[in-house]
């Protein structure tokens, strides 16, 4: 039998861990995690007093007997929440179902259980994704059952990942919080030492493009457009308000407001709000793209297709935002497809790999003979600005930095308009 069956999350007969990971799930206010408690509470004394299995059936059966009573009046308010309350436990059921499930190795079986373990503990996607990776390269390091729980094989593999593939801090440092994650929520362990020490990385120097060549890539992004796509005005829109690559690809459009010229960025990295910067010369354009997004907002209320995804705590607070336009996508993407997470068909973003893709198409075609991706972009609207005279500490704001050391980079990097304003002593000899 498989280790990972055996421990609390994923163990069949120990149901009332479900306490615990409600503790630590995140998008919860306090108040909502009170309600969630007071109905699972409710629900764990009638599945135990009627002797029923924790499943969907035992939770239709409570559903219709005890919230739905006859001689009981329910708010609506209740109904929602005690809903989303019973929602919460059916997917916390099936996250551990799959934590139990016999996968074809060792390394497949490990992933499963971490992204299990995210998943009840709601984080992010990619943060899910991420700590399965780093789970599974781990167990196919330790090779066995026994030795992937031993603190001191970790140890091994987080040192051989400083000292054997030099790769650069913040790599490190996912590899070390995937692992202390692993131990701490699927085997168990509190408090895990791993005996290594992360090693520091010089500061990269990162790739800026010249005002004339962030113009000739734009052009070669305008003529890539098609009528479903909006690649160069995406590219113009994220090298004039210095976004990052998920955060232009989510714009919605309650984010931008025409008449004050401003771009707000919601949950950027961190978790933090801010605003930029909405370019003049893109108005017009941007107000056509929005009635381009109508179009197909208003396409997809026609064919009853689900609203926008939405977070799981706003999705709660406002039932029908999904459905509104002010939530929809300012570049959605040309077809439906389905949410990974819940399964429902709906119309997402663009793809970010897609937008990636053409922009890097664009710098070819541009002659551009740099390592170009979308978030030079970014790095071309600090350094231009900086250049131009801008404050460091406005451009920290516009960027979303949380410390100006990281906004200090660009520094090295600006130039001005006369290189790096000293004349090589072979000019002078000349």
């Amino acid at each position: 039998m498989f280790y990972l069956k055996l421990v609390m999350y994923a163990s069949a007969k120990n149901r009332h861990c479900w306490r615990k990971d409600l503790s630590e799930f995140r998008g919860l206010s306090d108040r909502e995690r009170s309600g969630f408690l007071l109905v699972l509470e409710w629900f764990e004394n009638f599945r135990l007093r009627h002797d029923l299995e924790a499943n969907r059936d035992a939770a239709k059966i409570f559903w219709r007997q005890e919230v739905l009573r006859e001689d009981r009046h329910r708010e609506k308010w209740q109904l929602d929440q005690w809903g989303d309350a019973m929602q919460w436990y059916l997917q916390w059921l099936a996250a551990c179902a799959e934590a139990g499930t016999d996968h074809r190795s060792l390394a497949e079986r490990v992933r499963a259980a971490v992204r299990s373990a995210c998943a009840r503990r709601g984080l992010a996607r990619r943060t899910m994704l991420c700590y399965g990776a780093w789970a599974a390269r781990y167990a196919n390091f330790a090779g066995d059952e026994i030795s992937v729980r031993e603190v001191d094989t970790a140890t091994r593999f987080l040192t051989s990942v400083v000292a054997d593939e030099d790769c650069a801090y913040s790599t490190q440092k996912q590899a070390l919080n995937a692992l202390a994650f692993f131990f701490k929520q699927v085997l168990g362990i509190e408090e895990p030492v791993f005996g290594v020490r992360l090693k520091k990385t010089g500061t990269r120097i990162p790739v800026v493009l010249s005002k004339a060549e962030t113009r000739h890539l734009l052009e070669k992004a305008d003529a890539d457009e098609k009528p479903e796509a909006r690649y160069g005005l995406a590219a113009r829109m994220q090298y004039g308000a210095g976004l990052r690559l998920s955060e232009i690809v989510n714009l919605r459009i309650k984010d931008i407001d025409l008449e004050r010229g401003t771009v707000t960025v919601r949950q950027g990295k961190g978790g933090k709000d801010r605003m930029s910067v909405l370019p003049k010369s893109l108005v017009h354009a941007i107000a056509e793209q929005i009635e381009y997004a109508r179009s197909l907002w208003e396409g997809d209320v026609a064919c009853g297709q689900a609203g926008v995804y939405l977070p799981g705590a706003l999705a709660r607070k406002f039932r029908r935002a999904a459905e509104s336009f002010e939530w929809f996508w300012l570049f959605p993407a040309k077809q439906l497809s389905t949410d990974p997470e819940s399964g429902v068909v709906r119309r997402h973003h663009m793809h970010e790999k897609v937008y990636n893709e053409a922009i890097k198409r664009a710098a070819s075609a541009a002659g551009i003979e740099k390592r170009v991706t979308s978030h030079a972009l970014r790095h071309s609207f600090a350094t231009h600005l900086l250049e131009s005279g801008t404050d460091l500490r406005r451009i920290q704001d516009l960027l979303g930095h949380e410390d100006i050391t990281t906004t200090e980079i660009y520094l090295h990097v600006a130039m001005g308009e006369h290189g790096m304003g000293v004349v090589s002593p072979l000019d002078c000899m000349a």
